[in-house]
């Protein structure tokens, strides 16, 4: 269909022509370009508007005017880089919630400077320093030439194509703002494009550029890629182009096959890519995405070949659990519960799989649902997606296997509602039943009793729970009135081993009742810890 019938029909057009016709009335010239020309020829949902301008400072002026013209509250300005966005009320224009501005201009990096000089340019000079030819199209918004398509670099042929091509070279346009590298690969993921095979080489030879991008927007763009359609597509473009290594070191130390007389493990790299896009065919969850990411992870660490069994992973679970947070750090996302979703999601992605045999207790299950918590739909979401084999077979007696847990899970909860699970006596309770503050005691049966509830020793309601904290009261209090005593009267030389003390108190059934046998025995915890860690 033409660029004009497409606009014809298109929501954007009275917005399009009212950002025409205020440019005319500033005396600039106003292009439309970018992601809008690009996913309105795919027929793709546009969120956003990208506008050039002609001028120094005239993305500024067209904002200010498009402002007022529309009704907007604020024009929101970045001086440093001559831009300037308008925030659209909501529904007005179809989906689309921003405008930006910005006036035409050349960006270029020295060296190993992570932000760019930028100064004026002509539009030839704004569609030429764009990344990829189908990103630098261009609708001439003017009253008397509205919805020219502007084409300097042939970017309709490779739009349909499916092509992801330089419009310079290659070498140039990666080195003036090497992010554009992993663009490439975003933009494959989200539109199922290919790179061009020169670019792939450029991008081979400067992949090391990377490192003088900030973090926060190589962040953006991997979030981006993780949120398209096949991830898969957007990793295997960083892959090929050795940008892996530097931006996800743990996911490319999975790659390859090792064997040993003959006996050989599957490539966990491959796996992993599958886990990610069958997580995706599942779920928009971006957090559940990396997850998918991360599940495997420790399985680089902890590969070891055991000959009567072959390959084992032993314990690549909490391995992966725990690199969970340096990737966060390390990657600028968020340290909050969104890196603890993940991370307990990694810590679990097995678990289930203990649960599928008809055997399993009900013990079992409200462990599961307790260390999950309201996460267990996820778990489960990425339990199924975990399942790779090309054994259709397999893969259908595995499913039926998690239909099953689910069902345990749902029979349970409804028993015994440990999914939002709150201790049925609270602390308050206990430190008034045994006439003490805060401290160990309360801690011992606090944990008692969060046991017996999983165990199903005791249901999870107040009268019985209260019955069991009452007769584990007095040993509770004895261990607890044993550890200040140690707490006070240790020299400060051996305070270190405070932690061995405590841990002993809270849980070792060996304790001896009488006390100096006890005193005797936290002697020897003690001086073990001390020998331990000098």
């Amino acid at each position: 269909m033409p660029l004009s019938a497409l606009l014809a029909h298109s929501p954007l057009r009275p917005l399009l022509e009212r950002i025409g016709a205020a440019a005319a009335r500033e005396g600039l010239a106003a292009y439309a370009v970018g992601g809008v020309v690009r996913d309105l020829l795919l027929g793709r949902t546009i969120t956003d508007i990208d506008v050039v301008a002609i001028g120094a400072g005239s993305g500024v002026q067209l904002a200010e005017a498009v402002r007022k013209d529309l009704g907007a509250k604020k024009v929101y300005v970045y001086e440093a880089f001559g831009t300037a966005a308008v925030r659209l009320p909501e529904g007005r224009f179809g989906y689309v919630e921003d405008v930006e501005f910005v006036a035409a201009r050349r960006e270029s990096y020295r060296g190993e400077s992570r932000k760019p000089d930028v100064e004026a340019g002509t539009l030839d000079d704004d569609l030429a320093r764009r990344d990829f030819t189908v990103n630098a199209l261009a609708i001439d918004l003017s009253p008397d030439r509205f919805g020219t398509l502007e084409d300097r670099f042939d970017g309709l042929h490779d739009l349909a194509a499916g092509l992801l091509r330089t419009p310079l070279d290659p070498a140039q346009t990666f080195s003036d703002d090497p992010l554009r590298m992993v663009r490439a690969a975003r933009f494959a993921a989200q539109l199922r494009f290919r790179v061009d095979e020169s670019a792939l080489a450029a991008m081979r030879e400067m992949a090391h550029r990377i490192e003088i991008v900030s973090m926060e927007r190589i962040e953006t763009e991997l979030h981006k890629l993780m949120a398209a359609p096949a991830p898969s597509v957007g990793l295997r473009v960083l892959d090929a182009s050795g940008l892996l290594p530097h931006l996800l070191p743990e996911l490319d130390a999975l790659k390859g096959v090792a064997a040993v007389d003959g006996v050989g493990h599957k490539d966990n790299f491959a796996h992993t890519l599958q886990v990610i896009d069958n997580t995706a065919d599942r779920s928009y969850d971006l957090w559940l995405r990396w997850a998918a990411l991360c599940h495997d992870l420790g399985k680089a660490r902890t590969k070891r070949f055991v000959a009567a069994k072959g390959w084992t992973f032993y314990g690549h679970e909490e391995v992966g659990a725990r690199m969970v947070p340096k990737l966060f750090r390390r990657l600028k996302f968020p340290l909050d519960d969104r890196m603890d979703y993940v991370e307990k999601l990694v810590r679990l992605h097995h678990r289930p799989h203990a649960l599928v045999d008809d055997g399993v207790t009900d013990s079992a299950v409200r462990r599961l649902l307790f260390d999950a918590g309201e996460d267990v739909d996820d778990l489960m979401t990425l339990c199924r997606a975990d399942l790779t084999s090309k054994n259709p077979k397999r893969v259908a007696r595995y499913l039926r296997g998690f239909d099953r847990v689910d069902e345990k899970l749902v029979d349970v909860e409804a028993r015994d509602h440990v999914r939002t699970f709150q201790p049925p006596v609270s602390g308050e309770e206990i430190m008034d039943a045994l006439g003490v503050s805060e401290g160990l005691a309360v801690g011992i049966l606090k944990e008692q009793l969060k046991e017996a509830v999983l165990d199903g020793v005791v249901p999870n309601e107040h009268d019985a729970a209260f019955a069991f904290v009452l007769s584990r009261a007095d040993d509770a209090r004895r261990r607890g009135a044993l550890f200040d005593r140690l707490r006070t009267s240790l020299p400060k030389s051996d305070r270190r081993a405070l932690g061995a003390l405590r841990e002993t108190l809270a849980s070792d059934p060996n304790l001896p009742e009488d006390e100096a046998d006890a005193l005797a025995y936290l002697d020897a915890v003690r001086d073990r810890a001390l020998a331990t860690d000098p």
